[in-house]
């Protein structure tokens, strides 16, 4: 059974998510977000949100949030930035991100 914390934040990403209706969130036990055959976020067992951009974006949002890589499952995800929980307050902001982060997957060779 998924914790309070986890389904909160299983809502806010579902709340996200339903802001950009270019694409949807899949999974059951692993909430994300896919297009052109690439993840672009995901929500993990810890209930972090991990978003997916280029090199250049990553580390530019790494300074400027102030944030870190994902982590999912023990694992580095590289090219996804740890969302904090300070961003919750932005919707907006975040929904820009994800739709940043679908416009540069598109831009990879599909899968």
């Amino acid at each position: 059974m998924a914790s309070d914390k986890w389904q909160e934040m299983l809502q806010f990403y579902d709340d996200l998510v339903a802001e950009c209706p270019r694409f949807e969130r899949k999974g059951k036990t692993m909430p994300y977000t896919s297009a052109n055959g690439y993840m672009f976020s995901l929500l993990n067992k810890d209930a972090e949100l991990g978003i997916r951009f280029s090199s250049e974006v990553q580390n530019a949002y790494i300074e400027s949030i102030p944030t870190t890589l994902y982590k999912s499952y023990g694992a580095i995800m590289h090219g996804y930035v740890l969302i904090p929980e300070t961003l919750r307050k932005e919707p907006k902001k975040l929904v820009g991100m994800l739709n940043e982060s679908y416009e540069y997957v598109m831009t990879l060779p599909p899968k």
